[in-house]
């Protein structure tokens, strides 16, 4: 009895600790209600250190000490909520440096009395499971959406369909954080709550959900929580700009612009005060700035957007597949391995390159796109354009092009320099033993005629990519000579540039010839047919026959290499 008399006069103190130490921020001078409640929970969280503990801690926490096998409905007593804290703490100091250890004591004593007061007003000792879970995944550190996550993993069924009841049970619980810091009056529960989230009874999904609970704005009963995680992201933010109202010449944390007052701009403690000077006044719109960019930036980042270089209406979370819409068990939450498996693609198989046939295909379906966007462009650049900055961005384009092949003719080259070396090394002649063995001189001798054989093999593959380099040069003068040209001039009259005629290719295992006038020899059939009259008929296709021609060659001397190097081991 002494020693519970003890204990409860010590939470007791530290309650009183914690919140009068909330009060000393004064807090309550922010007028509005969303940035005042989530200023709040944001100091308990930081003075409990649970932004030090990852979500993925957290729920590794709970699996340790048992709790992913009990009922949400399961009641735990404070002598065990404290052993459960305990574990979390210790394992957190374990992972920080020396020099940034907590005190764990304190720490445990703070989160405690404040969960027993959030959420055991009546006194009886005890808490739900679900209760702990909902607060400490809600107020620990990591990202909103993990959080949301598995807080949709514990209020959706088998089918992983979100069940309504226990989202309600969810917010019960969540909303009683804005009422433990005295701002119940305006995130309260109330039996709407989850009507305001979900106004039409349906399905929801694990991707619906997060869209809801993630999007601008927020449902407005849990506006805070996204907020209390900005907040937590721009606290070291800094910002070299002057406040208008108090003249402080730098900003940290956010940074509020006037769209009615042009350069007015207010740094976060004089907007949250409603502080206003000359012509501003409250009731203009504001816009909430987390980072800086100097002017350069901004005018970098304005052309870039709009040329459409950078990517629009991209979704707040990564979308997940619908097969994985599936929760985890309720009694085996997520895990990291678990997310990574998730969210993570088919894993990349390992070995050489050269000798994958899919890294052959990729290049294949590499060049192939690279040949579609440059069709496309042909065709279109005998059409006016609509304006300059799509002339600008086709010819953006163009170069990029350029410059995607000139990398992929350097990967060519360097892989025609492995290939020889590798070779080189596996032919590599024994006299000793040819000497004592007349079959393995004989062998010798049939091994260095085949190595005559690739290196002929290797310099028609050489001259073949001089050749498609000798293409693909033609192809972009025609193409600058196209977008050069009048936008009102006939097809034939923008394709009219100089062009070498190329000749039929020789066949595939002996080196190409050439004329003074063929530059293009030993492409083949179809790009032949294609620039004979001087108009490109299908640049697309010229360029899959070109690197059809590539891979090919490159299919065939790998075989025999292989064969070349299975010989040189049975030596």
């Amino acid at each position: 009895m002494i020693e519970e008399g003890s204990r409860s006069n010590k939470i007791m103190v530290e309650k009183r600790q914690l919140f009068m130490e909330m009060r000393a921020q004064n807090f309550d001078v922010i007028r509005l209600s969303t940035y005042r409640t989530a200023c709040k929970l944001r100091f308990v969280q930081k003075r409990c250190n649970l932004h030090l503990v990852d979500v993925w801690n957290m729920i590794e926490a709970f699996r340790d000490n048992g709790l992913s096998t009990l009922d949400h409905s399961a009641e735990i007593n404070v002598s065990r909520l404290e052993t459960i804290l305990s574990s979390i703490f210790y394992q957190l100091n374990k992972r920080l440096p020396t020099t940034h250890q907590i005190n764990v004591e304190q720490s445990i004593g703070l989160l405690l009395n404040f969960m027993v007061a959030t959420y055991d007003s009546e006194g009886h000792g005890k808490l739900t499971v679900f209760s702990m879970k909902s607060m400490l995944a809600t107020m620990c550190g990591g990202k909103i959406v993990d959080k949301l996550r598995y807080i949709f993993s514990q209020i959706s069924d088998s089918s992983g369909t979100m069940v309504f009841a226990k989202f309600d049970q969810f917010l019960r619980e969540v909303l009683k954080l804005p009422t433990a810091v005295f701002e119940g009056p305006s995130f309260g529960y109330t039996e709407h709550s989850v009507r305001t989230c979900f106004p039409q009874q349906k399905k929801i999904l694990l991707n619906t959900f997060l869209d809801v609970m993630m999007a601008d704005p927020p449902p407005q009963c849990l506006v805070w929580l996204p907020l209390m995680h900005r907040l937590a992201n721009v606290e070291n933010v800094f910002h070299p700009v002057e406040c208008s109202y108090c003249r402080s010449e730098s900003m940290m944390g956010f940074r509020y612009r006037c769209q009615q007052c042009h350069g007015y701009q207010l740094c976060q403690n004089c907007f949250w005060r409603g502080h206003a000077s000359g012509p501003h006044s409250n009731q203009h719109q504001m816009k909430e700035h987390s980072s800086w960019k100097s002017p350069a930036k901004k005018l970098s980042h304005a052309i870039s957007k709009s040329l459409g270089c950078v990517p629009m209406g991209e979704p707040p979370h990564p979308v997940v597949p619908e097969a994985a819409d599936r929760p985890q068990d309720p009694v085996h939450p997520l895990s990291m391995s678990d997310t990574v498996l998730l969210t993570a693609g088919p894993p990349t198989p390992t070995g050489s390159t050269l000798e994958s046939p899919s890294r052959l295909d990729e290049e294949h379906r590499l060049i192939a796109r690279y040949a579609a966007r440059l069709a496309a462009e042909a065709s279109n650049s005998t059409s006016p354009p609509a304006d300059l900055s799509f002339n600008f961005d086709a010819n953006k384009q163009q170069r990029q092009l350029i410059a995607e092949l000139e990398n992929k003719n350097r990967e060519i080259l360097q892989e025609i320099q492995r290939l020889r070396l590798e070779h080189e090394q596996a032919s590599q002649p024994t006299p000793e033993k040819a000497q004592q063995n007349p079959t393995l001189l004989a062998e010798l001798r049939l091994l260095r005629h085949r190595k005559d054989e690739l290196e002929k093999r290797m310099s028609a593959l050489q001259e073949s990519r001089r050749e498609l380099m000798v293409q693909l040069e033609g192809l972009m003068r025609l193409l600058k000579a196209q977008s050069g040209g009048s936008p009102h001039s006939s097809p034939s009259h923008s394709a009219s540039c100089t062009m070498p005629m190329p000749i039929r290719s020789t066949s595939a295992g002996s080196t190409p010839t050439h004329t003074p006038q063929d530059c293009l020899a030993g492409v083949g059939d179809d790009v032949l047919d294609a620039f004979s009259q001087g108009v490109p008929r299908n640049l697309r296709n010229d360029l899959l026959v070109a690197a059809d021609s590539i891979t090919n060659t490159m299919s065939s001397l790998v075989k025999e290499l292989h064969s070349g190097n299975e010989t040189a081991k049975h030596l």
